[in-house]
């Protein structure tokens, strides 16, 4: 269940070889992975507070907590993507949103498999 959990760790790691042999842009692979691993330390951090709320039965905290977590993850990989096309090129921020597009696809998969083939597991607001 780990690996599946970490599938977009995964997905990270082999798009750097793939974007060497294309010939993109590396400083889209350092700056969406960057981005992405920034936000999964904050999803992180955001599910030890949601697990305290939830222990203390508030669930509206829990949700909050997590709500804020999610969006901020999707606008930080998103202003990542935007300066790195302004303030580099626009191929550059180009490969950086298609980094992200494989790396949100693999995240998500892998969450609803998790998530179906463990319901009970602690990602749950139950």
């Amino acid at each position: 269940m780990e690996a599946l959990r970490n599938i977009d760790l995964l997905v990270l790691l082999a798009a750097l070889p793939i974007f060497i042999l294309v010939g993109a842009p590396l400083i889209a692979w350092f700056v969406a992975g960057g981005a992405w691993i920034a936000g999964r330390i904050g999803m992180e951090l955001a599910a030890r507070r949601r697990r305290a709320a939830l222990a203390a039965s508030n669930r509206n905290a829990a949700l909050g907590v997590t709500a804020m977590a999610v969006m901020g993850r999707v606008w930080l990989l998103a202003l990542a993507i935007l300066l790195v096309g302004l303030l580099y090129d626009r191929e550059a921020g180009l490969a950086a949103a298609v980094l992200a597009l494989a790396l949100v696809t693999a995240h998500l998969c892998a969450s609803f498999l998790t998530h179906l083939l463990d319901p009970e597991a602690d990602g749950s607001l139950q």
